[in-house]
């Protein structure tokens, strides 16, 4: 406990911060200076006196008084202050940024510290807030383009001489010109222009349709503002192409043999490799939903609450954001410093640049676990063993399932990602069957008129 001869009073900051005044007694003043000049005087050298032994009032003449008084503070609020935080249970989440307000001899020692902390969740009603779950359907247009992706694998490329058609591919020289000057850095011979999907850009697409080998075709365009060359940056072009030379692309049906080789074995006819790939639709398609919704309900949710975040907490979010990019890129062999010169951007413009998103995360993080908390998920010890071991993934890799299994850090990792997990489960359905909010037209339908409600009095 705090010594009953410390006064300690706080204030709420804005910010989510906490002022905390403590002012000590003058005996507790007199108490640091003299630890502290007992501590320095085995540095200080007086002369005639070995290191330690000199008279406290020696050794307090020869140092700086602003370094004595810096050393006294180092002395005497580190202590006072933790007990101070931990007495009126603030726990900081930034250092404390002290203010010494009066420290001398002889008179009481008054300090301020100032200190960020979790700001405190005020969840809204969760029975007056409500989504609708997403429900998508996996339609047989989905199914048949999901199949011809499949079918895509076994498609065999011929050549042909006539028209050029949709799904085609030319073969052709390709030269590009800005203001009517052509640019050799970008010209190609033989490049394949596939005709199937968007892959070409329209107007090149459009031009091509119909021409036959031999024809030279030109189409005008608008560069892209990030393409890589600096001459065709948000620029009109002109785009030539010689045609060499055209491939037909030619994709074998889906029947029983093809089925097959699809499957591996798994399917014997074209019907059952049919339904699998709908089975498998259907499961993506409800997991999609699950995630969308309980997306949608937790938006719901810190929509309606109003949270002042701490700065020191959205700078944590930063720092941990750029510390998973930077680890990221070096996986693939890049340094941070490189891969941001390659965007055109630096550290601290890419810092502001992400500050925004990484204040929602922190907030939604918040939120969520306010729910988690409101709602008294519990997870017993043997369901969070058995969510580390299906889910141990990349830690698995460096570390024996059975170590993590004993090692609290990772305990306590896979039981907050399950209590999140069911967190986020439960408010998804509690939101979906909260009734929907009346829209105005409903309200004014469903109110009785005075005629209405004449009539009724006249049939009693």
């Amino acid at each position: 406990m705090t010594p009953s001869d410390v006064s300690v009073s706080t204030e709420t900051l804005p910010g989510s911060r906490i002022g905390v005044m403590i002012e000590v007694p003058p005996a507790r003043v007199e108490e640091a200076f003299r630890r502290t000049l007992d501590r320095l005087g085995r540095r200080v050298k007086v002369q005639g006196f070995r290191p330690g032994k000199a008279p406290q009032a020696l050794i307090e003449a020869k140092l700086d008084p602003d370094t004595l008084r810096s050393e006294v503070a180092e002395t005497l609020v580190g202590g006072v202050l933790s007990e101070a935080l931990r007495d009126h249970e603030i726990r900081p989440i930034d250092q404390p940024q002290v203010e010494i307000q009066e420290l001398d001899r002889g008179r009481p020692g008054r300090f301020l510290a100032r200190v960020s902390v979790l700001p405190k969740v005020e969840l809204p009603d969760l029975s007056t807030l409500h989504i609708d779950l997403p429900h998508s359907e996996v339609t047989d247009e989905l199914l048949q383009t999901r199949i011809d992706v499949f079918r895509e694998r076994f498609a065999e490329i011929e050549p042909v001489e006539r028209e050029v058609q949709e799904g085609d591919i030319v073969v052709g020289d390709l030269k590009v010109y800005v203001d009517e000057e052509e640019l050799p850095e970008e010209a190609r011979a033989a490049l394949e222009l596939p005709l199937d999907g968007d892959q070409l850009v329209p107007e090149l697409k459009e031009a091509l349709l119909g021409r036959s080998i031999g024809d030279v075709v030109n189409a005008d365009v608008h560069m892209s503002a990030e393409h890589e060359n600096p001459r065709l940056k948000d620029k009109d072009a002109g785009l030539e192409v010689t045609i060499q030379g055209l491939k037909e692309k030619r994709v074998p049906e889906l029947d029983d043999e093809l089925a097959k080789q699809l499957s591996d074995g798994a399917y014997e006819t074209a019907d059952a490799y049919r339904e699998s790939v709908r089975e498998e639709l259907v499961e993506n398609a409800a997991r999609r939903d699950k995630l969308e919704g309980e997306e949608r309900a937790l938006t719901a949710v810190a929509e309606a609450v109003e949270l002042e975040l701490p700065e020191a907490l959205i700078d944590w979010r930063v720092d941990q954001r750029i510390e998973n990019l930077t680890h990221q890129l070096s996986h693939q062999g890049l340094r941070l410093e490189r891969y941001l010169e390659y965007m055109g951007k630096t550290e601290a413009g890419y810092r502001a640049e992400i500050r925004g998103d990484s204040a929602t995360e922190v907030k939604v993080d918040l939120v969520l676990d306010e729910v988690g908390d409101q709602f008294e998920i519990d997870p017993a010890g043997e369901e969070v063993l058995e969510e580390l071991r299906e889910n141990a993934g990349d830690l698995a890799e460096h570390t024996p399932v059975e170590q993590l299994e004993k090692d609290e850090g990772a305990v306590a990792l896979f039981r907050r990602r399950l209590i999140r997990r069911r967190t986020l489960e439960q408010l998804a359905e509690l939101l979906s069957q909260n009734p929907a909010p009346e829209t105005e037209n409903q309200a004014e339908t469903e109110e009785p008129t005075a005629g209405a409600a004449a009539g009724s009095d006249e049939g009693v």
